[in-house]
C-alpha cells in the first residue's frame, strides 16, 4: 500500500507545473503551459477532404500550414456556434515518428496560467468501464472546482496524428483575390 502511495505521489510531481486552463462545454481544462506557443484569434480554416470529423482542417499562420483540431468534436460534445471567446491554441505535439509539429486547437475560451503544486492534482479516477482516459494526466482541485489536465500529445489518435502530419507537408494556400 505505502508503494501505490509513493508512486502517486511520484506521478503528482512530475505533473505539477504551470498550466494553460481553458474551457469547452462550460468544463475547465489545462494543458502544461510549455507546450503553447501562442494563442489567436479564430481565423479561416482550410478544410481538408478525409480527415476525422474533429479534424478542422489547416491555417496559414506567418507561411507556416499548421493543423487545427476542435477539441470539442474531439471529445464527442455537441457542437455550438463560436463566440468571441473562441480562439486557437496553438501548441508544439510530438508525431508518432518523433518530429515534432505545430498544431491549432479550437477551444471555446482560454482562462489563465496556473501554477498548479503536486498536493492539488490527483490521478485520473478509475471509471469502471473501457474509458479512454490516458490523455487525462490527472485532476486538478483549484478554489473547489476542478481542472482536468490533459497530455496534449495523447488527445489525438496516432492514425490521426499522421494524417495531421501528412497535412502539414501540403503547399501552402493563398489567399483569393
Amino acid at each position: 500500500m505505502a508503494i501505490q502511495t509513493l508512486e502517486s505521489v511520484a506521478d503528482s510531481q512530475q505533473v505539477a507545473n504551470k498550466y494553460l486552463t481553458f474551457t469547452l462545454s462550460q468544463e475547465s481544462y489545462g494543458i502544461d503551459v510549455l507546450k503553447v506557443r501562442e494563442i489567436i484569434r479564430l481565423t479561416n480554416i482550410t478544410a481538408i477532404p478525409q480527415m476525422p470529423d474533429y479534424v478542422r482542417g489547416v491555417i496559414n499562420l506567418r507561411g507556416k500550414i499548421i493543423p487545427v483540431i476542435d477539441l470539442r468534436r474531439r471529445f464527442g460534445f455537441v457542437k455550438t456556434e463560436n463566440t468571441e471567446q473562441t480562439c486557437i491554441i496553438v501548441v508544439k505535439v510530438l508525431l508518432p515518428d518523433g518530429r515534432a509539429n505545430q498544431m491549432g486547437l479550437v477551444v471555446d475560451g482560454v482562462e489563465e496560467v496556473l501554477n498548479i503544486a503536486a498536493t492539488d492534482i490527483e490521478n485520473t479516477p478509475d471509471f469502471g468501464t473501457k474509458i479512454d482516459t490516458q490523455y487525462i494526466v490527472g485532476m486538478a482541485k483549484i478554489k473547489g472546482a476542478v481542472k482536468i489536465l490533459l497530455d496534449i500529445d495523447g488527445v489525438v489518435s496516432a492514425d490521426a496524428l499522421e494524417k495531421i502530419g501528412a497535412a502539414a507537408t501540403l503547399p501552402v494556400p493563398t489567399p483569393a483575390n
